[in-house]
């Protein structure tokens, strides 16, 4: 079998998984017609950071792959091009062809960005996956999206989060008052109704913040980023979970205009190779979070959980910051109707069969040792 037929091929396999939800046939890459295509895209991580800006690198790998170099996507890092909140801004007036972010980063713009990534006590991994591709998650997003001239495709999950780390102890609610917070997305409007002073900045820049003291805590994503950070050389106490931040889902961003004038095989590979690094990113986070905290531990990290009292205090601000903003701004409103629903939904399922099973087989191991 000849190179191209195997590659023609490979291009027909890798769109069939997300197909279902995107709607995106799969032609076949004919020899003559494919087209050379270079794009640059801009990333909103530092190079540093593997696993989350290594999606868009599994990206570019593989359709450069399938195509034999002729559809070429050139990853740069944060700051290389646009600084790593500007990622949208880049994308959108044509700056860069493509972009990989966290759509919440943007919610200063509007908060309904931070349905496509992540809202406080919302959507794990797979439920966040179940609602983008088969609950209308995607389609909801996608017409938010062109609004900003966007075509918008999900890459990546970190999975559930770590809750940061902080000079001192957390205790209370009362222990959050004039905390400065470095902390990414919808949250800070939350974490704000408790006295948090939220703030946002980028992930190369946090280091310094915590270490100056600009900043009193911060969080990132889990211990294998973390660490790579250093976050435990300059606060000791590392806080779990991440409430608001279950299952935060990253996105490509592919300027409209370069979306429309894609051939209709790229757009599907595109789509298909968006899907894998949405399963590569999450099954490396897994694998990896567990060795890195058991690092960081034995390096002296004080691992704390939230205490109950500001969890119940955080829920319940979520809720009353979702039902004032649905009040005021209708595009949030009709993602949250929507959402929320299905949320509900996905609730009762796990608490059927996945949370059973995982609460006995944690009992059991927690028992071993």
């Amino acid at each position: 079998m000849k190179r191209r037929k195997f590659l023609t091929s490979a291009a027909v396999g890798l769109a069939a998984a997300p197909v279902a939800a995107t709607q995106i046939a799969a032609p076949a890459i004919a020899d003559t017609a494919a087209p050379e295509i270079k794009w640059r895209l801009a990333s909103s991580f530092p190079k540093s950071l593997d696993t989350i800006y290594g999606a868009a690198e599994t990206v570019a790998n593989r359709v450069a792959a399938v195509t034999d170099g002729k559809f070429q996507i050139r990853v740069f890092a944060a700051g290389e091009i646009v600084p790593g909140f500007q990622v949208l801004d880049a994308v959108q007036n044509g700056t860069v062809e493509i972009g990989h972010s966290a759509s919440y980063y943007y919610v200063g713009k509007d908060p309904t960005f931070a349905f496509d990534t992540a809202i406080p006590f919302g959507l794990n991994a797979r439920q966040q996956n179940a609602w983008m591709y088969y609950g209308g998650g995607l389609q909801l997003m996608r017409d938010f999206f062109k609004d900003y001239s966007i075509y918008q495709i999900p890459c990546g999950n970190t999975g559930a989060q770590m809750g940061g780390w902080f000079r001192k102890e957390i205790k209370t609610v009362g222990d959050l008052n004039g905390l400065k917070f470095r902390v990414g997305g919808f949250a800070g409007k939350v974490l704000t109704k408790l006295g948090v002073v939220p703030q946002q900045i980028p992930g190369g820049d946090i280091y310094p913040a915590l270490e100056k003291g600009t900043i009193d805590a911060a969080e990132w994503v889990g211990p294998y980023d973390d660490e790579k950070l250093g976050f435990n050389k300059v606060a000791q106490f590392y806080y779990y979970p991440g409430w608001w931040e279950g299952g935060p889902q990253l996105s490509v961003y592919v300027n409209q205009a370069q979306w429309d004038s894609l051939p209709k095989t790229y757009q599907a590979l595109l789509e298909s190779a968006c899907a894998e690094a949405n399963v590569l990113m999450l099954a490396k986070y897994d694998a990896q979070n567990m060795p890195a905290l058991r690092r960081l531990i034995q390096g002296g990290t004080k691992l704390k959980p939230f205490s109950k009292e500001i969890m119940e205090a955080a829920y319940k601000a979520a809720f009353e910051v979702y039902d004032e903003t649905a009040a005021t701004n209708a595009k949030f409103k009709t993602i949250y109707e929507a959402w929320k629903p299905f949320r509900e939904e996905q609730y009762l399922w796990f608490r059927v069969a996945e949370n059973t099973f995982d609460n006995f087989v944690y009992t059991k191991s927690a028992q071993k040792t």
